[in-house]
């Protein structure tokens, strides 16, 4: 059974029917970020859909953090943050083809010369500390070699503050999501080419310093040249 958008329109299965009735209520104010789904029998029947539908709906919303069932209280809708939003991102990014390494890269040098720039004028002392805690445990201030794998993970904690940092909690949420699943071709980089680790903990000493400066202009140059370097050994 299927139920159409409208007259003219294409057929629509009733769990889409569900996900775009549930959103519709979440845009009107009908549902706020915390408040409690009507109960099954009531929801099936404001939307007019059996029971079937409407649980798979509900399950594909709670995976794109919309919704959240908590056991014996019901589905609520979640704080709609865009770390819950977004986390399906990483995901998706993950199921590219190696040959998109270089492409996602690319998008991600976007993202984080931008937020670079936003912290130099936002970052406060803790999140400084916090840069400079992962610049520690990737060896960028003791001259140490830590394994590949350590490494990469100091690395983006280091970039994850920096998205923090920017005070735009989406372009945050797009950097972990790039950032971390892009961590496979950042440790084939660190194994492969054995200066690379040194460089990056250099490059990553430069942009903390215009953090510190609070010089968004230097900090945005920095970490473009910094994952530029990324980018060209993928292209290489």
């Amino acid at each position: 059974m299927s139920t159409s958008a409208d007259s003219t329109g294409p057929a629509r299965s009733q769990t889409d029917v569900v996900v775009e009735g549930i959103k519709r209520m979440i845009l009107d104010g009908a549902l706020a970020p915390g408040q409690r789904l009507p109960v099954e029998a009531d929801l099936a029947l404001e939307l007019g859909v059996s029971r079937g539908p409407l649980r798979e709906a509900v399950r594909a919303l709670s995976l794109m953090g919309v919704l959240e069932t908590r056991q014996g209280a019901g589905t609520y809708v979640t704080a709609l943050d865009s770390s819950l939003l977004l986390a399906p991102m990483g995901f998706l990014v993950d199921l590219h083809a190696p040959d998109d390494s270089a492409a996602l890269h690319a998008v991600r040098r976007v993202l984080e010369t931008e937020a670079a720039g936003l912290a130099a004028l936002h970052i406060t002392a803790d999140q400084l500390r916090d840069a400079q805690s992962a610049l520690d445990a990737a060896g960028g201030t003791d001259g140490g070699t830590p394994e590949a794998q350590a490494f990469v993970e100091a690395d983006i904690r280091f970039h994850q503050v920096i998205g923090q940092a920017s005070g735009n909690p989406v372009l945050a949420a797009l950097i972990q999501a790039f950032g971390g699943r892009t961590a496979r071709a950042r440790v084939r980089r660190a194994v492969a080419d054995q200066g690379a680790l040194a460089r990056t903990a250099a490059e990553h000493t430069l942009i903390l310093a215009a953090l510190r400066a609070h010089d968004p202009d230097r900090a945005r140059v920095r970490m473009a040249n910094h994952l530029l370097a990324v980018e060209n050994f993928l292209s290489s």
